[in-house]
């Protein structure tokens, strides 16, 4: 199959193209960045070099395309993070609807069923509702939750405070996933027909944060690191003084309190895999040990 891969080579997206390629698929990658082509290339895969903010370069890229993976590239410095996500989801249904691609594969978010107070997810929200108004092409959305490798920006106020922290409790649920193991996931579902408008979660564990920073911690020689539950306020101040763009700062402080109230979990418990992923917290926390002892 011919498929199209948006992402770059990203912390999904490489491993993604290289499961497909192995797979004997032919690939194209996106990338905004010129100077990936190299490597793009030494994959085995083709380079279209442009913008996902750009419909007629997505257009040009999508065209013949057998199936498509779409993910929002991250964009810290928009003065509107909703509106920035969900315009780029917008321009992936026109340009998927223009090249006649029949099948989608999405990555989406853990809480992408709310339309608001999700912080940075309700762009995903608006992805998903831009996807699934296309008729006659195939959707499948990847809900993934937290990704692992998130904690690593927790390594500077370990080493600088001794803590972990947010705004919300150490009492309060979180459900993870490796990145690695949403591009097999990615991959298993490219490579297969489905129809219609569909949700698939992802998981690889489900801990308490407390129990986190504990793993975490652990294997770090620090097994008594303490969660710290900060006020909103705190949170908001705190990231700001490390030089968040304030409209970041909003989201991250909303997605907190989703995570503190629950409500993130809600359609997850409803329709959680029935298998896992196998990569549990245990075994990301030595990739984590090998970071912070190098940091």
């Amino acid at each position: 199959m011919k498929i199209t891969i948006t992402g770059s080579l990203g912390n999904i997206s490489k491993p993604l193209a290289k499961l497909l390629i192995n797979a004997g698929h032919k690939i194209t990658i996106i990338s905004s960045n010129a100077d990936k082509t190299t490597d793009i290339e030494a994959l085995g895969a083709t380079a279209a070099i442009g913008l996902v903010t750009d419909v007629a370069f997505l257009n040009k890229a999508f065209t013949d395309a057998d199936a498509v993976y779409t993910m929002v590239p991250p964009n810290f410095g928009a003065s509107n993070f909703r509106e920035y996500v969900g315009s780029i989801g917008k321009n992936y249904a026109e340009a998927i609807e223009k090249a006649g691609v029949r099948r989608v594969v999405n990555l989406s978010s853990i809480g992408a069923h709310l339309a608001s107070g999700t912080g940075p997810i309700t762009g995903s929200h608006d992805v998903e509702t831009a996807l699934n108004k296309l008729t006659n092409v195939a959707v499948k959305h990847l809900r993934a939750p937290f990704f692992y490798f998130n904690f690593f920006g927790n390594i500077e106020m370990i080493k600088n405070a001794g803590i972990m922290g947010s705004n919300y409790p150490g009492s309060a649920r979180l459900v993870m996933v490796h990145p690695e193991e949403i591009a097999v996931v990615a991959a298993e579902e490219l490579q297969q027909q489905f129809t219609g408008k569909s949700v698939r979660y992802l998981v690889s564990d489900d801990r308490t944060i407390g129990q986190v920073a504990t793993i975490l911690g652990t294997a770090i020689g620090k097994p008594e690191l303490p969660w710290i539950e900060f006020t909103d306020e705190q949170t908001l101040d705190a990231l700001l003084q490390d030089g968040l763009p304030p409209e970041m700062v909003r989201n991250f402080v909303e997605m907190g309190t989703a995570i503190r109230s629950g409500v993130l979990w809600g359609d997850y418990d409803q329709n959680k895999p029935a298998i896992p992923g196998k990569i549990k917290l245990e075994e990301f926390a030595k990739t984590f040990a090998d970071r912070f002892n190098h940091a």
